[in-house]
């Protein structure tokens, strides 16, 4: 398949649905070639459909080319392994999207027979109970969020550099969201929304990321870009909780955003938090940032 990103070797995390699977599709739509990386390989919950197979069954009948890797982003192992598999099926990866992230309803089980462990207590739920707040989030789940979304996208981002530096040009995109920046400053007037502390926190860690990395790494060419939607996009971690918004993107809508932010100029734009739709209408044109550099 031939396209703008022809010749590049793609890794999306979460791809098995949602964001994810969207963008492998559109990346390879542009003609990368794409490792299509989830820990689902057998559909578990009816609430999560999708599998990796799935996806890169839809990429080739689309005439493009993806290969379906397992791993667990909690597991240290799997990271090296993910992109050592990736490179070798399709080569130097020059494209990578940090869209993994640990959402309703959880995990897969483990397999028949592994050592089930205890579950600890926790406060009881806050009254908004469609939404799991401060009080109803036990320490080992918000530090998964994390582990997954900042911890594993970070060494992920090194492992790939290499790659990058040789090819000379490189794409790191890191999606996130408007909830790293919910429920703002107080005091508050309102109690009728809900608030993700771990998932929201760890979108917040992981913008920070991208300035870090992106400022290091525009000099080698490679950009870092934080895409985040610019409306509520009902994929089927965010309908596990709400499925009624007034106004609503889809998940093709914000692929395409992240095949064009694959393409920038890191010289041109870098370290920035974009959302999807400025991305399709061209108003995330080059500014200064007001921070102050470092150094």
């Amino acid at each position: 398949m031939t396209g703008r990103l022809a010749g590049r070797t793609a890794i999306v995390t979460g791809a098995s649905r949602g964001l994810g699977r969207a963008t492998a599709l559109a990346l390879a739509a542009e003609g990368a070639a794409v490792a299509v990386v989830a820990r689902t390989e057998q559909q578990w919950d009816e609430r999560l459909p999708g599998t990796i197979g799935e996806t890169v069954a839809a990429v080739e009948a689309a005439g493009g080319r993806a290969v379906a890797i397992q791993a667990d982003l909690l597991e240290r192992d799997d990271l090296p392994r993910l992109v050592d598999e990736a490179r070798a099926a399709f080569g130097p990866v020059t494209i990578l999207v940090n869209n993994a992230a640990f959402t309703a309803p959880g995990r897969p089980p483990k397999p028949e027979g592994a050592p089930k462990q205890p579950k600890p207590k926790r406060a009881p739920a806050a009254a908004n109970a469609d939404w799991p707040g401060f009080l109803a989030i036990p320490p080992n789940a918000y530090r998964r969020h994390f582990e997954i979304g900042v911890l594993a996208s970070y060494e992920l981002i090194q492992l790939v550099c290499p790659d990058m530096f040789s090819a000379g040009v490189g794409s790191i995109i890191n999606v996130t969201s408007v909830a790293s920046r919910v429920p703002g400053d107080g005091p508050y007037r309102s109690f009728d929304g809900g608030v993700l502390p771990g998932y929201g926190g760890s979108k917040a860690a992981l913008e920070h990321l991208t300035w870090c990395a992106a400022y290091d790494l525009q000099r080698h060419n490679i950009a870092v870009n934080a895409l985040s939607p610019s409306r509520p996009i009902p994929t089927p971690g965010l309908s596990y909780y709400r499925s009624e918004f007034d106004n609503v993107s889809g998940e093709d809508e914000f692929a395409r955003a992240a095949a064009e932010l694959a393409l920038v100029d890191p010289n041109v734009v870098t370290g920035r938090t974009i959302g999807h739709l400025e991305v399709l209408d061209g108003s995330f044109a080059p500014f200064t940032n007001t921070a102050s550099a470092l150094g």
